[in-house]
C-alpha cells in the first residue's frame, strides 16, 4: 500500500514537471498571467496572482485536515465507538468562521481599491484622447483636437482588407471614450489584461463609456480584439495597438496633420507610419495580426 502511495505522489510530481517546462520562472511565478504593458495592468495581475495563492493555500488547508482526518481518525479494529469529536468546541468553530470572513473582506477590499482605480476616468488632463467607434465588423479610431489640413478630425479607419492601427504614445496618460454605432462590441487589449462593453446608448448604461490609462510601458505591437459576440464576423474583428515613443508619435501626429505630396490627399495612418521608416516597428500594416478571408467560397470541401 505504501509503495502504491509513494508511485502515485512520484508520478503526479512528475506530470506537474512536465507541464511547467514549457515556462520560465518568471512565468511559473505569475501562475502564466501575461505580464502587461500599463500600471493598471500590473495592478490586476497582481490582485489575481494574490487571489490564487489564497486559493490555493485554501486548498492546501482543506485537503491537509481531510488526508489528516483520513489518516489518524479512522475506524480501526476492535474500536467500539466513534473517534473523538469536536462539535461544541467554541475556539475551533470562531476559527472556521472567522478565518473565512477575514479572507473574503480582504479579498473584497483589494478587488473594490484595484478595480476603482484601473477604471477611473476623472485623472485630470490626459495626454492623449481616442474616440473609439465600434461597428460591425470593424473600429475606427478618432483623435479629437488633431485636423488634417482640410479641417477633418484625424481618423483611421479599418475596412474589410486592412487592419486598423491605433497608434499611441508610451510614458504619457491616454482616455479611451468608447462608443458603438449599433449592438454591443467589446474593446480588448489582451496586455491590457482589461476589456470594457462599447455600448451603442452608453448613456443609458450602468457602465461608463470611458476609461483611462496612466501610460503603456514600452514600445510595440498589440493585437486588439472584439471580446463580445457581435454577428456572423465577430471573430475578425481585429485591431492593433502599436506604442511608439512620444518623439515618433508626434512625428506621426505631424504627418497625420499634413498633405502627402504624393496623392495630394492628407497622411493615412499607414502612408505616415511607412514615411517615418523606423524598422518594423513603423510597418504599415498590422504586425500582430492579419485580415480574414470571409469569403465563405474561398475554399472548397474536400473528401
Amino acid at each position: 500500500m505504501r509503495t502504491s502511495r509513494v508511485a502515485t505522489v512520484a508520478g503526479l510530481a512528475g506530470l506537474v514537471a512536465l507541464t511547467t517546462t514549457g515556462c520560465s520562472v518568471e512565468e511559473v511565478l505569475r501562475f502564466g498571467w501575461p505580464e502587461g504593458i500599463t500600471p493598471e495592468a500590473q495592478q490586476m495581475r497582481q490582485l489575481w496572482i494574490g487571489s490564487v495563492i489564497a486559493a490555493l493555500a485554501v486548498g492546501a488547508l482543506v485537503w491537509g485536515l481531510l488526508i489528516w482526518s483520513v489518516t489518524f481518525h479512522r475506524k480501526k479494529k476492535g474500536d467500539s465507538e466513534f473517534p473523538r469529536q469536536f462539535q461544541y468546541n467554541v475556539p475551533l468553530e470562531i476559527f472556521a468562521v472567522g478565518l473565512p470572513t477575514v479572507m473574503v473582506c480582504g479579498l473584497f477590499y483589494f478587488t473594490v481599491t484595484t478595480e476603482t482605480d484601473v477604471v477611473r476616468s476623472d485623472k485630470p488632463n490626459p495626454d492623449v484622447v481616442v474616440d473609439v467607434t465600434a461597428f460591425q465588423w470593424n473600429w475606427e479610431f478618432s483623435y479629437p483636437g488633431e485636423e488634417t489640413p482640410d479641417g477633418d478630425v484625424v481618423r483611421t479607419t479599418g475596412s474589410s482588407s486592412e487592419i486598423p492601427l491605433l497608434v499611441l504614445p508610451t510614458d504619457r496618460r491616454i482616455q479611451f471614450n468608447l462608443r458603438s454605432t449599433d449592438v454591443i462590441h467589446a474593446f480588448w487589449v489582451p496586455d491590457l489584461l482589461f476589456k470594457r462593453d462599447v455600448m451603442p446608448q452608453p448613456e443609458r448604461n450602468n457602465q461608463d463609456a470611458d476609461f483611462q490609462i496612466t501610460r503603456i510601458d514600452r514600445e510595440g505591437a498589440f493585437v486588439g480584439r472584439c471580446a463580445e459576440l457581435c454577428g456572423t464576423y465577430h471573430a475578425v474583428m481585429n485591431f492593433e495597438l502599436r506604442a511608439l515613443s512620444p518623439d515618433k508619435y508626434e512625428q506621426y501626429m505631424q504627418l497625420r496633420r499634413s498633405v502627402n505630396p504624393q496623392t495630394g490627399q492628407p497622411y493615412t495612418a499607414a502612408e505616415a507610419l511607412e514615411e517615418m521608416d523606423c524598422g518594423e516597428l513603423c510597418s504599415p500594416t498590422a504586425i500582430s495580426t492579419k485580415p480574414f478571408n470571409t469569403d465563405r467560397l474561398a475554399r472548397s470541401a474536400s473528401g
